[in-house]
């Protein structure tokens, strides 16, 4: 079995036309432990491997980036049964549902009393290029493995479970032991 690090490192994500999607750069770099799920699976390929220090040019197609398109998780839905109240617009983002894992849908058309909502992720079908910056990259800790994410300088969610139980560190996963 091969080992898993934990790995920090900056990013900028373009589209293929170049323009800037997001970035990492004058704000905290992202970590993330190995083969747990935490980035997009291309992006986690691409980094595989690189030590500290090194940059890249990482070509991340959609399949392996936030997915294809589907076309079902496009629907008309009444407007009354959704959880939003005022004035709604083609562009508009919210969440389906009361429920924090309701999907985030994006309305793309309103037609009287009818919103066509879209459940895709708004980078599905979109072929991606980060370019990236290694930070640092060390070998994850039992504990880390464990827990499933990586853990800050003071252990675990960066202050240890214990100062979790105090109110300061807790991650939010209610299977880690950060939670007091």
């Amino acid at each position: 079995m091969m080992s898993r690090n934990v790995v920090t490192f900056h990013y900028t994500l373009r589209d293929l036309r170049g323009e800037v999607l997001d970035a990492s750069l004058g704000g905290d770099p992202i970590t993330f432990l190995e083969g747990a799920g935490q980035i997009v699976e291309g992006l986690e390929e691409g980094l595989r491997g690189l030590a500290a220090g090194t940059q890249a040019k990482i070509g991340v197609p959609a399949a392996k980036g936030y997915g294809e398109r589907d076309e079902a998780q496009v629907q008309r839905v009444l407007k009354a049964l959704l959880p939003i109240e005022g004035d709604v617009q083609p562009g508009d983002q919210f969440r389906a549902g009361s429920d924090a894992y309701a999907p985030i849908v994006t309305v793309r058309g309103v037609e009287g009393d009818e919103l066509l909502l879209d459940a895709n992720h708004p980078l599905a079908g979109v072929d991606l290029e980060f370019e990236v910056e290694v930070v640092a990259v060390r070998a994850a800790t039992e504990e880390e493995l464990a827990h499933g994410h990586a853990h800050g300088e003071g252990g675990c969610c960066g202050g240890g479970a214990s100062e979790a139980k105090e109110g300061g560190g807790d991650c939010g996963k209610s299977d880690c032991g950060c939670r007091g």
